[in-house]
């Protein structure tokens, strides 16, 4: 094989790559390894003293601090990191793990190419280039957000940023929920090194934009720019359309229009208080139903914790950074969407999925399919003395199939990174049977009726009635639930 080069990397590691047709990216030329488990990617220019001192400390010291504690088996799977540095002909590389095999189209018109984000934040790209059985459904939609969230709150724990957070540089698989987010040389660790960008139109913060013809005083990404690419980057991918590209027009000059419309005059598309930009959809539009049309599909149908959040995002926080909510929030508002999620009865439903939103009787709001069967609905209250509990204001909607874990069961259990993998073993799952809604007790060995005392041992099961109360733990942050059954 007469282009295989062998080289050794800076930690002094055997690095082999074929020097021929390259990938090219932006800044770097990309060769695959012989095995195409990794790929050598060279900056086509010389980098100066800051951006050759940032590569190393992300190959080191951040690396080491990421990947090598505790959970950091789960990161691999959400960052395609730089893993070493390496130089051939004077030029620096820096070897990075190949893409999982999901994170390319098996099928339809795109098959073989990359599952960039854009793919599926566009209702336009969404239904005329990825085939049906690439679509996925509302639920692994919102575990994209969720492995997005997390990979975005660790690297502000670690005091980084992206700074060009983007549907470009985020790989996401919608049939399995997977995602990952790549093109990671270029971090900023705020005060030490600055950003090569400003970010990807779409993404950039308004602040960014609106600053970016004055030289004097201009706002470069941070956390606080990330926080604002996260919100649309979730914004699209559960409703495909853009939250700030609206009818209202501000001039009629392409690049002022631009510059005013993603800058200082951005405006929600939903804003309650202002309706001026809110999409009026023609009879054009009828293919990309019901994504292009905001009263029928509101914002509101996320539920009411990432309701709140959009609202943080785009309404108070849009112009003022210090109301955004974090990374962090976007974590635990959406896992505890997923416990709003119930199953559409509609197999050809394009999400299969629709979320619970204390509705008297509901339907898909995608499909208009109306939902049948009577709703066991779990109130969780909790307590921090094993003897007064109050309630949390979060919830468990019950499906057939619907399990039970133990971070259902104890306030202090989440299932993040750090949970290890025999905690995350089911512990109860609900069946309706004979008109009848059961929750069957596998694992948990402290389910009692709360008004008769009664336990519930291991592999028996509880009749789920309207007003019953169970409590799931006996430990002192324990949970109780009250059951209320909706839609009878």
């Amino acid at each position: 094989m007469s282009d295989l080069v062998t080289t050794q990397a800076k930690d002094g590691s055997t690095v082999e790559f074929i020097y021929s047709d390259p990938m090219q990216g932006g800044v770097k030329d990309v060769y695959w390894s012989p095995d195409k488990s990794y790929v050598v990617a060279f900056f086509r220019k010389k980098l100066d003293v800051p951006s050759q001192e940032r590569i190393d400390k992300l190959v080191g010291k951040y690396r080491d601090m990421i990947f090598n504690q505790v959970g950091g088996d789960y990161w691999r799977e959400i960052f395609c990191w730089p893993e070493k540095i390496v130089t051939h002909n004077d030029r620096t590389g820096i070897v990075v793990p190949a893409y999982r095999k999901c994170f390319f189209f098996e099928t339809g018109i795109q098959a073989g190419a990359e599952k960039e984000g854009k793919w599926f934040t566009s209702a336009k790209n969404f239904n005329r280039f990825v085939a049906p059985e690439e679509r996925g459904n509302l639920a692994t939609f919102l575990r994209i957000c969720l492995n997005l969230s997390r990979g975005v709150r660790r690297l502000h724990a670690a005091g980084l940023a992206h700074s060009d957070l983007s549907y470009k540089n985020c790989l996401v698989d919608p049939k399995t929920g997977s995602a990952c987010i790549i093109d990671l040389d270029g971090l900023v660790v705020p005060g030490l090194f600055p950003p090569d960008v400003l970010g990807t139109p779409d993404f950039m913060a308004p602040e960014v934009v609106a600053s970016s013809r004055d030289a004097e005083n201009r706002v470069f990404p941070s956390r606080a720019t990330d926080q604002h690419a996260l919100a649309v980057l979730v914004y699209l991918y559960l409703l495909h359309r853009h939250p700030l590209r609206g009818p209202k027009v501000w001039s009629k000059d392409n690049d002022e229009q631009e510059f005013l419309e993603m800058g200082k005059n951005a405006l929600f598309i939903e804003n309650p208080n202002d309706k001026s930009n809110r999409p009026r959809p023609g009879d054009e539009d009828n293919r990309l139903l019901p994504w292009c049309d905001v009263d029928k599909l509101p914002y509101t149908t996320t539920g009411p914790y990432l309701t709140d959040l959009f609202k943080r995002a785009f309404v108070d926080g849009l112009h003022n950074p210090s109301q955004r909510p974090s990374a962090d929030d976007w974590e635990d508002s959406i896992l505890k969407t997923t416990d709003l999620l119930l199953p559409c009865d509609n197999k050809d439903c394009p999400k299969k999925y629709f979320i619970y939103n204390n509705q008297t009787k509901p339907a898909c709001p995608y499909c208009g399919t109306k939902y049948k069967l009577p709703i066991p609905v779990f109130d969780f209250y909790s307590s921090y003395d094993g003897k007064s509990y109050r309630p949390e204001g979060r919830r468990l909607v019950v499906w057939s199939g619907q399990s039970l874990y133990e971070w259902h069961c104890d306030r202090m259990v989440t299932p993040n990174e750090k949970l290890e993998s025999a905690r995350k073993q089911r512990l109860g799952y609900f069946s309706y049977f004979n008109n009848k809604w059961l929750l069957v007790n596998q694992h948990m060995k402290d389910l009692k009726n709360v008004k008769t005392g009664e336990l519930i041992a291991e592999n028996k099961s509880v009749e789920l009635v309207d007003g019953l109360q169970l409590q799931l733990s006996q430990s002192r942050t324990g949970r109780i639930v009250n059951v209320k059954l909706a839609n009878v």
